[in-house]
């Protein structure tokens, strides 16, 4: 009895700690090249708006978090072509 308690308290240690190595690694981010930067700049200027850092989350997909626009600040997903995907406010 002593030993299943052990390991019960074992497990409430471990198995959070390991959640949390997961969601560690989930938030690593990749910045986009130089180049990339640019063209995302290109297609953002366009509708009045600046990105602060520009992720990338694939080989054809580009996120912008915070992006200040002359209409509020947003969460902008840039296509491989360097299109926008989705912009969603962000409050």
């Amino acid at each position: 009895m002593a030993m299943r308690s052990v390991l019960f308290a074992l497990s409430l240690v471990v198995l959070p700690a390991a959640a949390f190595a997961q969601d560690a690694d989930d938030t690593v981010e990749t910045l986009a090249s130089p180049e990339e930067v640019q063209k995302v700049a290109d297609t953002l200027s366009k509708i009045g708006c600046q990105a602060p850092q520009v992720e990338k989350e694939s080989d054809d997909l580009f996120e912008v978090d915070d992006a200040t626009c002359e209409i509020g600040q947003y969460d902008i997903k840039l296509n491989g072509d360097y299109k926008i995907w989705v912009m969603s406010l962000d409050e």
